[in-house]
């Protein structure tokens, strides 16, 4: 089974291109060109399925058209109208060096606050602005953490930390 942890939001389907199962895809990363993984995540009455793709082509710099495996008319891929698109952590290790993760990589993680201990997990990303946020359930209140590479001071991936160090009265807003 997939677990949410294990999975970066890297977009969504539109609908249905075509008679024959193709499905616009709005992306906001393009991993899934860049890494060798030959399928994507859906999640599905609240189960996370992956799909092969088939094929894909690009038709503008944040759309492609793309072909699943086993969906093979437009009623077939209508079902995955609006459905958003995941693709899994694991396919993103091996180019470490090269990489600049997503911020959906880093939900599931857990901030460690210099001075403060540990704050809670990160729950979800807000990348909307300018000012990634993370969100973060600190003692049952979402807080909202700057995700600003002068705040963190190292990332443990294997253990899955990012230690901070925050601005003075940052937590006591």
């Amino acid at each position: 089974m997939i677990d949410r942890e294990e999975l970066i939001k890297i977009g969504f389907f539109n609908k249905p291109h075509g008679i024959h199962g193709e499905l616009s895809f709005t992306f906001t990363d393009d991993i899934f060109d860049r890494e060798d993984c030959p399928y994507i995540v859906c999640e599905i009455e609240g189960i996370f399925v992956p799909f092969f793709i088939e094929e894909y082509r690009f038709k503008s710099d944040t759309t492609v058209l793309m072909k699943l495996e086993s969906v093979d008319n437009d009623e077939d891929a209508r079902l995955f109208t609006n459905l958003s698109v995941f693709f899994p952590k694991s396919y993103l290790k091996d180019n470490k060096d090269e990489f600049q993760a997503p911020g959906d990589y880093f939900i599931g993680f857990t901030i460690v606050e210099e001075l403060e201990g540990e704050l809670g997990k990160i729950i979800g990303v807000d990348d909307s602005t300018v000012n990634v946020l993370f969100e973060v359930d600190y003692s049952g209140q979402e807080l909202l953490v700057p995700a600003n590479d002068d705040f963190i001071l190292s990332i443990d991936e294997e253990n899955r930390f990012i230690h901070m160090r925050l601005p003075q009265g940052l937590l006591s807003l």
